[in-house]
């Protein structure tokens, strides 16, 4: 199966979507994307952006280094292989994987590539006992660092970027109907279906459609053209392979090459991406990775060993290439992929999009379908495989053979995870423990710092994780007393957040309201209920909280964080902790005296 999850979610029709970052801006006649005439100032002339693509177009490539040359902390990058390690062991009763490839950087430096455990173990898988057959110890083939996986569906990326390369010639327009340049696709309500839908995967349409089970082509084709959405475009949020094998058939119409050519010609040939493709050679074979032992009722054919050509079902009856799956790689290919993405399109000299197109790709365009956040191919702020990697700004993608990448532009890294998990078959395995581990760890390699350079509070980023910070008594003798200290925080939003409170007793405590501002400036924003979570924008705040109630009254104050959910954030920081009044210090973190009344329970002293 190609398709890395499903979901639906209904709203009111009529509401259209919005843009987190490029909004209106970018639409124009009646509402459609012409994106070459819209985005200002990226002719052929326009001189390069940021100083991230300049560089890109200096020629510059990734290269090997150390943690602390890529800005990272190495004891926690060494972790990230340590999560991925442990999933070769019982996941519970299996292992998750036969062997993993794992690889993380950050700007130009690639600070992490390790493989582990076996590409090939298994030869076959009994459904009666559900017992494997395993190679001899001497006939298994390890994994390595060059080891050439089944993408499965983060094929659905390269798909999506080739379409937004054709929106930059002027060869497709986003909001257009896909009828326009596929008139077969009609019927049902689909003559309305847009562009933008099938990337985004709000058409409608139904999750899948049995293709292997059609003999020709034109069987196959007449099974997509006869697909009616089963709900009104624009409506749901559902994840569907469907949308993507569309997009294919419209590519190859409107550019006259089939989907492979398009790969090589415009996005692994520029970049120097030699290790990916459509059907690789057979001559590939033992640098890639085994996946499942397809048999019947688990797969829809009866296949044997899958082993050097597309697992997918359905990508496998298209001939091996297809919009939804069927595109082989490398981890290191992945991160040139990367970098090339969060430098604007460019790497090592060459170009294969503009950066305003790239910021297309990241935008999200489910604003109207709240968790299931998705700009162009891409998905976007997703917990559930990213782990605390996972920000407003994040994008990347999952493959069901156990593949997945996140792109963190934020903190400018990057993290692939890829995985033979459904080797020998894919009932061994559900859900993405792995992928959450290594972004959780990940994410904690990357360092807060403090503007003083040394310790601060912080609450730790474990599931179900909580405690409380809290202050000793203090008695403020004017109205005008307050706490200021700095924050900075970042929790999964309605499952995490910190709290500060308020106590004569120490026993019952109430909701103390605060506001915060960016230590970069801007706006103060208001806390009334004594409580902040989600992502702070990866800055400091300044936080202030009147102590008006108290004057002339014994107070304890107390930060308390939790996180109640499956999934956690890269947590909550507190710094610099002062209480005055104006003509008095009350507390002073930084007064030893002060520093040592601080009770902590489930926060910790850390410098990063």
């Amino acid at each position: 199966m190609g398709g890395s999850g499903t979901g639906t979610r209904a709203v009111a029709s009529g509401g259209g979507p919005s843009r987190r970052r490029l909004g209106a801006r970018l639409l124009a006649l009646g509402g459609v994307l012409v994106l070459h005439a819209a985005l200002p100032g990226q002719g052929a002339g326009a001189a390069p952006g940021g100083a991230a693509e300049r560089r890109a177009l200096q020629g510059l490539r990734l290269r090997y280094g150390s943690a602390r040359q890529a800005g990272l902390l190495e004891r926690h990058l060494e972790g990230v292989a340590d999560e991925a390690r442990r999933f070769l062991g019982p996941s519970p009763e299996h292992p998750y994987y036969a062997g993993a490839v794992v690889l993380a950087g950050r700007g130009r430096t690639v600070a992490l590539h390790r493989a582990m455990g076996d590409a090939v173990r298994y030869s076959d898988f009994d459904g009666h006992t559900g017992r494997p057959s395993e190679y001899p110890a001497a006939e298994r083939i390890a994994m390595a660092e060059d080891t050439v996986f089944d993408l499965a569906s983060l094929s659905k990326l390269f798909t999506s970027i080739l379409a937004v390369q054709q929106m930059e010639r002027g060869r497709l327009e986003l909001e257009a109907p896909v009828r326009r340049y596929l008139p077969e696709f009609t019927g049902g309500g689909k003559e309305v279906v847009t562009v933008r839908q099938l990337l985004t995967h709000t058409s409608g349409l139904r999750s899948w459609a049995p293709f292997y089970q059609e003999s020709t082509r034109e069987g196959q084709l007449r099974l997509l053209w006869s697909v009616r959405p089963q709900d009104t475009p624009g409506t749901v949020y559902r994840y569907s392979d469907l949308n993507l094998i569309a997009l294919q058939l419209l590519l190859e119409r409107i550019t006259g090459r089939t989907l492979d050519v398009l790969l090589h010609d415009e996005i692994t040939a520029p970049l120097g991406m030699h290790r990916t493709r459509y059907n690789p050679p057979l001559s590939w074979r033992r640098v890639t990775a085994a996946t499942e032992v397809q048999r019947p009722p688990w797969s829809g054919l009866d296949r044997g060993l899958v082993w050097g050509e597309v697992h997918d079902e359905n990508a496998y009856a298209l001939g091996g290439i297809a919009g939804h799956a069927g595109v082989f790689g490398t981890a290191w290919d992945l991160a040139v992929l990367s970098r090339a993405l969060l430098d604007g399109g460019a790497y090592a000299g060459r170009r294969i999009l503009r950066p305003a197109s790239v910021e297309l790709l990241f935008t999200d365009y489910n604003t109207a379908f709240p968790g299931d956040d998705h700009g162009l191919g891409f998905e976007l702020y997703q917990h559930w495989y990213m782990g605390a990697m996972a920000t407003p700004h994040s994008a990347g993608h999952t493959g069901f053979t156990g593949t997945s990448l996140v792109l963190d532009p934020s903190t400018d890294s990057f993290l692939v995870l890829l995985g033979n998990s459904v080797h020998p078959v894919r009932t061994w395995r559900a859900g993405s423990a792995p992928r959450v581990a290594t972004g959780n760890r990940f994410a904690r390699a990357v360092p807060v710092r403090t503007r003083h350079g040394g310790p601060a509070w912080y609450s730790g980023m474990e599931t179900g994780g909580s405690g409380t910070l809290t202050l000793p008594p203090l008695t403020p003798t004017t109205a005008r007393a307050g706490l200021r200290c700095a924050v900075w925080w970042d929790t999964v939003p309605g499952a995490g957040a910190f709290h500060l409170e308020a106590s004569a007793d120490g026993l019952t405590w109430e909701p103390l309201p605060f506001t915060t501002v960016r230590t970069t400036g801007g706006t103060p924003e208001s806390w009334p209920q004594g409580s902040a979570g989600g992502w702070s924008g990866r800055v400091w705040h300044r936080l202030e909280a009147p102590l008006t109630t108290w004057a002339g009254r014994e107070v304890r104050l107390r930060f308390r964080h939790s996180a109640t959910g499956r999934y956690v954030g890269r947590g909550v920081y507190v710094d610099v902790l002062r209480v005055a009044e104006p003509a008095r210090l009350l507390f002073a973190e930084d007064r030893p005296r002060d520093a040592a009344r601080i009770e902590s329970t489930g926060w910790s002293r850390s410098t990063d």
